[in-house]
């Protein structure tokens, strides 16, 4: 009896220790992660970065329990929107918005005359992506692929395919060329693509829009990868993250032809420059598309992360800081290279994005 009276007062004395230790954490304002930081934080917009976010948005929250963080995969042109209207406090977009856009533009939770800042923190390759029986790789190069999603080849073994593919047994089959329905940054970097390296085939100026009709549309990435992937015949263009098991093209640069990768595709994006007349935090990189640097993968996708520089309202403006802190950082980096299949940004990348970070404020 003394001894069954002992535990019990023990197991009283920890449990009160332990309700002592919870009061003082709870009034540290300390969660179970050990963080202060707190907030409901909405993002919303490039649907490459979705596999990305879910891995920020997991490691992020993992470390700040008391942080909520909602993110839409809703497009580069919705989020850019979403934005603009004051229904999200950062956006995901796969290009920066023009300088037109950003003096014409009066973004919602952004104080009057603030600038915003614009990081590109996701890195992935465009894949070209195709479906054909017994085939998993195809050699082509930028005339080519933008004669194929302009119509002009329209059969599977075409001499000019068939060229850049010898020894390979291409079907007499009619081509499919799948794009994107809805405003996308993938579709406006595939389509620069094709018009800085192909200019004399591909006619359009780049846009997130697709120019023309004819082929077959498709919403989202998924979308695309999904419809590429249940025809025959199919071709189309999506994130690299999204690929799968579809076969992939591997693109002509010089004398060579270069499969994508987060390499190859991290490559271009150190070769190019950053934009001219742009606010400080304005990272918006000029993607040198016609490059002939050996190893470099020019149907490359630079997706953004968007911000106020100042925004209107002091709420949740330290959240938005340290999430964007944490996707820039190694930790966030290789947590979407895990998820997604991303490059992880060059250190002297990180370290202008940093500072544009810490101009935030409201």
């Amino acid at each position: 009896m003394n001894r069954t009276r002992s535990l019990a007062s023990a197991a009283l004395a920890a449990a009160t220790a332990l309700a002592l230790s919870s009061c003082a954490v709870n009034e540290m304002g300390l969660d179970d992660s050990g963080s202060t930081l707190d907030g409901y934080i909405v993002g919303a917009g490039s649907s490459a970065q979705g596999a990305a976010q879910q891995a920020w948005v997991a490691g992020f929250q993992n470390a700040h329990g008391g942080v909520t963080v909602d993110y839409d995969p809703s497009g580069s042109g919705a989020g850019r929107d979403t934005f603009m209207e004051g229904a999200s406090d950062f956006a995901g977009s796969d290009r920066a918005y023009t300088p037109d856009e950003l003096e014409e533009g009066r973004f919602g939770r952004c104080a009057p005359d603030s600038t915003v800042i614009e990081l590109p923190l996701y890195i992935s390759p465009i894949a070209v992506v195709f479906r054909l029986d017994g085939i998993e790789a195809l050699n082509l190069d930028a005339a080519t692929i933008a004669a194929i999603f302009a119509g002009d080849i329209t059969e599977w073994d075409d001499p000019e395919i068939a060229a850049a593919n010898p020894g390979v047994a291409l079907p007499d089959l009619p081509i499919t060329a799948v794009h994107r329905s809805d405003d996308s940054g993938t579709t406006e970097n595939f389509t620069e693509y094709l018009n800085a390296a192909a200019p004399d085939v591909w006619e359009w100026e780049a846009d997130g829009v697709w120019p023309f009709p004819g082929g077959e549309a498709a919403q989202g990435n998924s979308g695309v990868v999904d419809t590429v992937g249940n025809g025959v015949g199919t071709i189309g263009y999506a994130d690299a993250s999204r690929v799968g098991d579809l076969g992939t093209v591997a693109v002509r640069v010089g004398e060579e032809f270069v499969p994508f990768s987060p390499e190859a595709a991290a490559a271009i994006v150190d070769a190019s420059p950053i934009e001219e007349d742009r606010a400080e935090g304005d990272l918006a990189i000029a993607i040198d598309r016609t490059s002939e640097q050996a190893g470099v993968y020019p149907i490359v996708l630079v997706s953004y992360l968007i911000a106020c520089e100042q925004y209107a309202s002091p709420e949740n403006v330290e959240v938005v800081k340290e999430y964007l802190a944490y996707i820039a950082s190694e930790e966030g980096q290789q947590a979407a290279a895990d998820g997604a299949g991303s490059a992880p940004i060059s250190e002297s990348l990180r370290e202008r994005a940093m500072q544009a970070i810490e101009s935030i404020g409201a």
